[in-house]
């Protein structure tokens, strides 16, 4: 039986083997863990299909091939005409592990490293037989990478491992540039990692391709302050987690988008291309190691209790390294929400090849006008302004101030005590 390169995603064309986990020869049981394969950001087990023995390794482990490839052939006792074919075959293939395993510590199997958590120790400098691995066998995945990195940020002994030189040689072209620089006196030098790269590299192109320009409304948030108040501590109890502004701001949104459909858009050449259904992208802060914008899939559909489950669920999933490549995919509208670190404003950068994102900045008591009865009274509300950035090729000034206004008039004038339970 031939064993296909799967589908990562539904946008995802390829995918890189990262590591086999049986020899040509061996047997393997229907679903038994058979190869790994990822990204940058996702590194997937890949289980075996068919109970037989492993007859034909086709793609060597580092090797990036089409969705369909055949990766290998599994002789399960059924096709005896496929098994001398591919056996010929075998011993090239058989010799292609060993040379790669011997770049990475052979004291222990558990430090066997993928090419993302390789790069990811060696863009930081870190030292694997320091790190504890909780994948099969002991192997380090990256969430363990990214649980030392936290826990451990700026251990002394781990900048002078001596495995830290040869880890870093199969990653040396993509940082060049920076491997040039030296930490001296007064200067420390921070090789970008992996997501920091990505980032930046999205940043300026989003920058280059849309004009972008910024608008913003201040919004009284009592009807969803009171809503908190009285329901926070039930909720979280229930919940396990806290009852934030943002589950009921995306919901906002999302009605929003309803009346304001071009919001939810993507260029395409020429043409706007308008989504129905809204994919809602969230921004989460990997504790200043890097950001990532997981989606809740249409989040149109949903509840504002049901955004708020999804929302703590992707950022405890991106916190942890356990985002899959299709939580990355598909999204049509993004929120960035700095309000926790106390911004005043925000003019975030467009997610491509979106035509708008929204910030939601700090939510403050503040002095304001309020009119009871015909008559103008000074009250202290709960106030922040929401940031929208968008795609002007897309969208023109107008159409983004009113669709603001009627998320403000959403936010502020919405029955939410009916939206919890």
């Amino acid at each position: 039986m031939d064993v296909l390169m799967p589908q990562l995603g539904e946008t995802v064309a390829e995918g890189t083997l990262t590591i086999w986990h049986k020899a040509v020869g061996d047997t393997v049981e229907n679903g038994e863990l058979l190869f790994e394969i990822g990204t940058d950001k996702v590194e997937m087990e890949v289980p075996a299909p068919v109970s037989g023995v492993l007859a034909a390794i086709n793609v060597e482990a580092g090797v990036t091939v089409d969705v369909g490839t055949v990766l290998a052939v599994i002789d399960d006792g059924k096709s005896d005409a496929a098994t001398p074919a591919t056996s010929t075959s075998a011993p090239a293939p058989v010799a292609v592990p060993a040379p790669a395993a011997s770049s990475e510590p052979a004291r222990d199997p558990s430090l066997r490293l993928s090419p993302v958590v390789r790069k990811l120790v060696a863009e930081n400098n870190l030292d694997p037989a320091h790190i504890p691995g909780t994948g099969r066998n002991g192997r380090i995945k990256k969430s363990d990478v990214l649980a030392f990195m936290r826990d451990a940020p700026a251990a002394p002994g781990q900048t002078s491992a001596p495995a830290a030189p040869p880890i870093t040689s199969p990653v040396a072209p993509p940082v060049a540039p920076v491997a040039a620089l030296k930490s001296g006196a007064g200067r420390t030098v921070i090789p970008f990692n992996r997501i920091r790269q990505m980032t930046a590299e999205h940043m300026v192109r989003s920058k280059t391709v849309s004009p972008h320009v910024a608008q913003g409304v201040e919004v009284d948030f009592s009807r969803i302050d009171k809503v908190r108040t009285e329901k926070g501590a039930a909720w979280k109890a229930r919940e396990g987690f806290s009852l934030t502004y943002l589950p009921f701001i995306a919901r906002a949104v999302c009605d929003a988008i309803s009346e304001f459909p071009n919001i939810n858009a993507h260029v395409e050449g020429d043409n706007l291309v308008v989504y129905e259904q809204v994919n809602l992208s969230i921004a989460v802060d990997l504790n200043f190691e890097g950001l990532v914008a997981p989606v809740i899939r249409n989040a149109s559909a949903m509840t504002a209790v049901e955004i708020a489950r999804a929302v703590a669920d992707l950022a405890g999933r991106a916190r942890s390294g356990q985002l899959t490549q299709e939580d990355h995919q598909g999204a049509t509208y993004t929120i960035s929400n700095n309000g926790s670190f106390g911004t005043l404003f925000t003019t975030p950068i467009i997610n491509q090849p979106q035509v708008g994102i929204l910030s939601a900045d700090a939510i403050t008591k503040r002095p304001w006008v309020v009119t009871v009865d015909g008559e103008d009274l000074m009250a202290i509300r709960p106030v922040g302004l929401l940031t929208q950035s968008f795609d002007h090729r897309a969208i023109d000034g107008a159409y983004s101030a009113a669709f603001l206004r009627r998320l403000k008039e959403i936010i502020e004038t919405k029955d939410w005590r009916a939206a919890l339970p």
